[in-house]
């Protein structure tokens, strides 16, 4: 009877912690005041001659374990490291309202997707990150074997397509592959029904493609899923014959079509509406989506996954859940225009719907091996 006293007047220290629920102010209450507290139910057996001691013992103990477990240790509510290859232009403002939310210490670390793959690579079990929040599947795929799994019911949030087939990463958001192009140059009945056209030597020096991003790469996995591996190699020389510009990513790609830089450029569809925000319908670039489809209009996931070998599960899986919440789905279409994958929230007003993209049926999976695309540019003197 006195344990169940206890036990309920420590229900309330938490709940009186306002931390983000009950359950995980019990999640950071660490195993060695657990010990403490089985040692005091041991007093209380012992010491049923004076209860009123005991209670008054015990209610001392809960009060200090409250204090442990909702805030006043530094393990509670801890820390969290995140690897991005997301920017920190894009995605910054998203893991600072995690981090108010949450007061959970969070260290991100931001560099291009595979770097970030290669680093996790090398650090093996020794990985210093707890999340890996990837651009792409393909990042993701290359350290499949390095991640932990996830729940079922987190998997479930998303679509079957936006995830790994072994339940170690999901994805987030959506981007679709386009061609952004020149309006003062180009008209849509002057660009080719899929990518195959651009190797028309009419094109040498009118292209633009950022061959180390690591969505650019993951249309190249899908070339190689869908093409064969032939088929891709001779479109990578073929492209490279017509002498295309090289940017180090999308954005600068984007600046240089409407600029008069380049006719047309191989890029995600939502940089350009980020232009469009900022400088409105007079921008004089717009996005081409591929009737014929292909691997030109690929939809893709930027996607995240716990490291097996993390410490701190718990706020990873916090961090996992914000990411598929209705707030930050909502961030994604609001602020990044991307696509979301779960909450069923429409797209921001003016980007093209997913129904009216001729994606090519490839799951996520079928786009994870990065490690093959990057040979395969390699074999093409297309990056080092």
């Amino acid at each position: 009877m006195y344990w169940l006293q206890i036990h309920t007047f420590y229900e309330m220290m938490c709940i009186h912690c306002n931390l983000l629920n009950v359950h995980l102010c019990y999640v950071s209450v660490s195993t060695h005041t657990y010990a403490k507290l089985r040692s005091f139910q041991n007093i209380m057996r012992l010491s049923t001659k004076s209860p009123t001691l005991v209670l008054a013992t015990l209610a001392l103990l809960v009060t200090v374990m409250s204090l442990t477990a909702c805030g006043g240790s530094e393990d509670v509510p801890g820390s969290l490291t995140v690897y991005s290859g997301r920017s920190d232009t894009l995605v910054a403002p998203l893991i600072q309202k995690f981090k108010e939310d949450t007061g959970i210490d969070v260290s991100v670390k931001y560099a291009k997707t595979p770097q970030l793959a290669a680093t996790l690579l090398e650090e093996g079990d020794n990985a210093q990150a707890d999340v890996f929040f990837a651009q792409d599947p393909g990042g993701l795929g290359a350290v499949s074997g390095l991640l932990d799994q996830l729940p079922e019911k987190v998997l479930a949030k998303v679509p079957e397509w936006a995830s790994s087939s072994n339940g170690v990463w999901v994805g987030v958001s959506g981007r679709a592959r386009t061609v952004v192009y020149n309006t003062e140059r180009l008209s849509p009945q002057d660009l080719p029904q899929d990518l195959n056209g651009f190797t028309d030597p009419k094109w040498k020096g009118r292209i633009g493609w950022a061959p180390t991003n690591a969505s650019f790469q993951t249309m190249v996995t899908a070339m190689r899923t869908i093409w064969g591996q032939e088929t891709t190699l001779q479109w990578l020389k073929d492209i490279q014959a017509n002498s295309p510009k090289v940017y180090p990513k999308n954005t600068p790609q984007v600046s240089a079509a409407a600029a008069g830089e380049i006719d047309v450029g191989l890029v995600n569809h939502y940089y350009l509406h980020r232009f469009l925000a900022e400088q409105g319908n007079s921008f004089t670039a717009r996005n081409y989506h591929l009737p014929a489809g292909g691997p030109g209009a690929t939809v893709m996931v930027s996607g995240v996954g716990i490291l097996e070998s993390s410490d701190n599960k718990g706020n990873a899986q916090l961090f996992v859940n914000f990411l598929l919440s209705e707030e930050s789905q909502r961030y994604f279409v609001e602020e990044t225009f991307e696509y979301p994958l779960a909450a069923g929230i429409p797209v921001a007003a003016g980007v093209t719907p997913l129904s009216e993209i001729n994606n090519p049926d490839l799951s996520s999976a079928a786009l994870s091996d990065l490690e093959g695309t990057q040979a395969l540019l390699r074999e093409a003197g297309i990056i080092p």
